[in-house]
Order: C-alpha cells, then sequence, then structure tokens
C-alpha cells in the first residue's frame, strides 16, 4: 500500500508524543534526569542510583542521567554530548565561598568536571579537603590534584576549614601543573578552566607549556576589582573605588601572566561577584538534608567561627554560575592589565577579555538556590 507523504509526518508526531509521555511520567514519579557523566566515564566509575543520588546510563535513549529523590536538580537533562567539559582551580578552605562555588558545579549537568586542582597556600591540605567533600557526596570519580605551593611573605589568610579538611584522605595526588597540561593535550580546545583562587598554578602552566596553555578553550575567572573594590555596594552613596582584589593581590606576577597570555578570559571581578549569602537562603539549604548540603553546613560553621562572620559573598559561585549560565553576568570586551600593586587596569587597546561589571543577584540566587537547595517547599 503506498503512503500519503502526510503519512510519514503523522507517525513522526507520535514517536515523539510518546516519548515525550514517557519522560514526563519518570518526572511524575519523582525521578529528576540530569547529565553527569559521558557512558564511557559513568561505566568506569559504576554508574548508580540510590536513595541520594546517583547516575545510570538511558541506553533508550543514548543520555546519561542522574536520579534525585530531592528535587534538588528537578525537568534538568542535557544531551551527553552538550556538557561543558571545565576544570576547577580554587583555594577552597579560607573564605566559604569556593566551597559554595564547587557544590554549585557539582549539582550541574551542563558542566563535566574533569579535575579539581588546589592553589595557593597549603595545597595538599586543601585537596585533602576536597577529597573528604567528593568522598561524601559520592563523587570520588573526580580527580584531585596538588597546586604550586606558595605563600605570601607577610602570611596568608586563615584556612578556616582546616579541621574538615585534616579528617580528609590521605593519598597521592599528580601536580596540578602536570594534570592542567595533560587535560588540555587530551581535550585541545575544548576545556573551561574556572579559576577562583590566585593564578599560581595558570603561570606556572604557561612557564611550563604556554603552547598547549593556549588550547583551552577559555578560562573563566574570579579575579579584579574595575571600578568597585570590597568596599562599594552595588548602590553606593559615594562614588566607589577599586580594591587590589585577593586572588590577584597574592600573587601580581602570576596574575599579569594570565593576562598577557592570550588565552581567550572571562572576567567577573569584584564589581558583579559581591552577592550575599542571608540567612533565611542559608537556612533553605542547610536544612536540605543532603550529602552535599550537610558538608556545607559544617564548612559554614568552621568559616562562620573562624572568621566571626555569618553571611557569607559568593564571589567564586557567581564565577562557576556564569561558566553554565552567561546571562547571569553579561559581559563587555575590555582590555585589562595587572599592575605591580595587584591592581586591575582598564588600558587602552584591542580587549583581551569579556568582563562582567553587572550581575542579576536576584535570578543568580534563585537559580543557586534551585540546583543546590532543590524546589522550595513553600
Amino acid at each position: 500500500m503506498r503512503r500519503r507523504a502526510s503519512d510519514g509526518w503523522i507517525v513522526a508526531a507520535v514517536l515523539v508524543l510518546s516519548f515525550a509521555m514517557g519522560v514526563w511520567g519518570k518526572l511524575a514519579c519523582g525521578q529528576e534526569w540530569s547529565l553527569l557523566q559521558t557512558p564511557s566515564a559513568a561505566a568506569a566509575t559504576g554508574a548508580r542510583a540510590t536513595g541520594d543520588g546517583g547516575t545510570r546510563t538511558d541506553s533508550e535513549n543514548g543520555w546519561v542521567v542522574a536520579e534525585r529523590g530531592d528535587g534538588a536538580r528537578a525537568g534538568v537533562a542535557v544531551p551527553q554530548n552538550r556538557a561543558e567539559l571545565v576544570i576547577i582551580d580554587t583555594d577552597i578552605g579560607d573564605d566559604i565561598d569556593d566551597a559554595f562555588a564547587i557544590a554549585l558545579a557539582l549539582e550541574s549537568p551542563e558542566v563535566k568536571i574533569l579535575g579539581i586542582t588546589t592553589a595557593w597556600g597549603n595545597t595538599a591540605l586543601r585537596a585533602r579537603l576536597v577529597g573528604r567533600l567528593l568522598q561524601e557526596t559520592g563523587r570520588t570519580e573526580i580527580p584531585i590534584a596538588v597546586g604550586v605551593e606558595k605563600h605570601r611573605p607577610d602570611g596568608d589568610a586563615n584556612l578556616t576549614q582546616a579541621k574538615y579538611a585534616e579528617r580528609g584522605p590521605q593519598t597521592k595526588l599528580p601536580g596540578a601543573v602536570d594534570f592542567l597540561l595533560g587535560e588540555i593535550r587530551k581535550y585541545p580546545g575544548e576545556i573551561t578552566l574556572i579559576a577562583i583562587g590566585p593564578e599560581t598554578n595558570l603561570a606556572a602552566a604557561i612557564e611550563r607549556d604556554g603552547e598547549t596553555f593556549r588550547k583551552l578553550k577559555r578560562v573563566v575567572l574570579m579575579a579584579g576589582s574595575i571600578y568597585r573594590g570590597y568596599e562599594g555596594f552595588a548602590y553606593p552613596t559615594v562614588k566607589p573605588k577599586p580594591s587590589a582584589e585577593w586572588n590577584i593581590f597574592c600573587d601580581v606576577a602570576a596574575a599579569q601572566k594570565v593576562f598577557t597570555s592570550g588565552v581567550p578570559l572571562y572576567v567577573m571581578p569584584l564589581d558583579s561577584t559581591q552577592i550575599r549569602l542571608q540567612e533565611l537562603e542559608r537556612a533553605r539549604i542547610f536544612s536540605r538534608g543532603t550529602a552535599l548540603t550537610d558538608a556545607l553546613t559544617v564548612l559554614y560553621h568552621q568559616w562562620a567561627y573562624e572568621r566571626n562572620l555569618e553571611t557569607p559573598t559568593m564571589f567564586d559561585a557567581m564565577a562557576v554560575g556564569y561558566a553554565i549560565r552567561p546571562e547571569l553576568c553579561p559581559t563587555k570586551a575590555m582590555r585589562l592589565g595587572v599592575d605591580a600593586e595587584g591592581y586591575t587596569r582598564v588600558e587602552s587597546g584591542e580587549a583581551n577579555a569579556q568582563v562582567c561589571l553587572l550581575s542579576d543577584s536576584d535570578a543568580f540566587l534563585k537559580f543557586y538556590l534551585e540546583r543546590v537547595a532543590g524546589a522550595s517547599d513553600r
């Protein structure tokens, strides 16, 4: 029997509708889907489905998905071949925003974390902190590498979460520079490096093999201060002044190498990253009761006690947020340089960076809370 041309379209429509109904049925039964890793990685790490979350391969549809019972990623599903390959370079353990930033990456199917490298100061202890965090959240498939240990002559910031780190695993880990360059060689032009600490490891990689380093897809930096410094409010009553931002101030020479490296830079400075996580927002996260939010609760309280502070600023989390949802922090092309005192200066000439000067704090916090704490019960 000869079919009309329209019959093929009808059959296709029925198949699409059937698939959509199947997905809706799974979501309605409390199975939220999200990509965490490629099928090969899932197989290598023993993809799992547990009550607290896990991964499995959907052989019928060709996606690797995570099933969560707590609603943290409701309705998020990303095809396996669209996940952004990222490496996170972090000085986790001083301020608390690094932990919040890594938590966002762990809960975002849009990125596949190739590894986490530790930066600045006692990088070995920071690596143990990361190791414990990944162990407690069931993400031990993510490699950890120990960064170059470097200290300021006048002393470093206190590692406020040292007690948590000291109970982390003690294992032999690769060096951050070797790891970073090795991953770039495996995936030339594909990796986004999210740098949320002093740029010491990045500069060491440039010195070791600048040609390979320039094969990064891009570097997203939490760094610098263009017009607004640490004391500048979003709506100041006086003209704000820039500051020597910490990640640059710690290692000025390293920052100078990065800003002249020729790699595409996306800069999240103090101007756009001073977003406060207020009490009710913290309560929503800490009351969630997942392995990740429980770890954040402990790390937050260690930081709060050591620093005698209550309200975190989400500097580094914005950098991760930008890598996932760039519309949260629109950028403009600028040419930036770093002076000898660690100030980020606007220069004339061809742009070397895309810079976010103003973020949507409400949209960012909504996005962050839905990812890390799940849908609100209220």
